[in-house]
């Protein structure tokens, strides 16, 4: 899946504008938030400057092009949901590699190496068992549940 395809398919997720004061990202739109991006005009940030936004600061921080392609959206869709570190933490410890937070060769050759399909599966209950563990858990849980599964299975 190359980028513009995985954004497409993200921005299913993220929706449009909205400021849930529960939320601790703030004023959101199409995943945007003005926590990550105080400079930004968030309610009048276009589509294409999401966009923008998304290749730039995600999908190339994680190496998106260099990564297996069953688990390029996975990563992606993560650092977007959690930040690139805590993607790339999942992604080297899904690959039982040290966790440093930075795809370097080895994690990249270790992913090469893995079933992809395992990867994404090893991936996924990676991220969703860090997730049960956050303080925002009992209020975003079904969410972000729904988020995972969907990418498994779409």
């Amino acid at each position: 899946m190359n980028f513009d395809e995985s954004f497409k398919k993200l921005i299913g997720h993220e929706g449009g504008y909205v400021n849930d004061p529960r939320d601790p990202g703030g004023e959101t739109k199409y995943g945007i938030s003005k926590r990550a991006y105080p400079n930004v005009d968030i309610k009048n940030l276009t589509l294409e400057g999401a966009k923008l936004i998304y290749k730039r600061d995600y999908w190339d921080k994680c190496r998106c092009d260099d990564l297996p392609d069953a688990v390029r959206f996975d990563v992606f869709d993560a650092a977007v949901n959690s930040g690139v570190k805590q993607a790339v933490l999942w992604l080297q410890r899904a690959l039982d590699v040290v966790a440093d937070g930075v795809i370097g060769n080895i994690t990249l050759s270790m992913a090469m190496k893995i079933d992809g399909h395992l990867l994404s599966m090893k991936y996924n209950g990676t991220r969703l068992l860090f997730m049960t563990n956050l303080p925002t858990w009992p209020t975003y849980s079904r969410g972000w549940a729904k988020r995972i599964a969907e990418n498994m299975v779409r």
